[in-house]
């Protein structure tokens, strides 16, 4: 499987944090999702200096780009305008 390596950097207007908190649920059935399906690699959320979480990381892999693709038109942090900016990159997991 190809895999990937996904930043993405929440808005940062006055409401961007509670829109993020609403919307974090529907994110987190997804991630499940993906990792039932083998998807899932790894994520979690980056953090500001006070703790809040301002974006987010995610190791995915897919079979194809199509697969890729399909996951960024569902997933809720995009269509829900969480992330601003999402950065995908090609990445390989290392084997230690």
């Amino acid at each position: 499987m190809n895999q990937y390596l996904v930043t993405g950097y929440d808005y940062t207007d006055e409401g961007a944090l509670e829109r993020r908190m609403n919307i974090r649920p529907h994110h987190l059935d997804g991630a499940k999702a993906l990792k039932e399906s083998g998807n899932y690699v790894l994520g979690g959320a980056l953090l500001n200096d006070e703790g809040k979480m301002i974006g987010s990381v995610m190791v995915l892999q897919f079979e194809s780009e199509d697969g890729l693709e399909a996951w960024k038109q569902s997933e809720p942090y995009i269509t829900q305008k969480i992330w601003e900016t999402v950065d995908v990159k090609p990445f390989k997991v290392a084997t230690v």
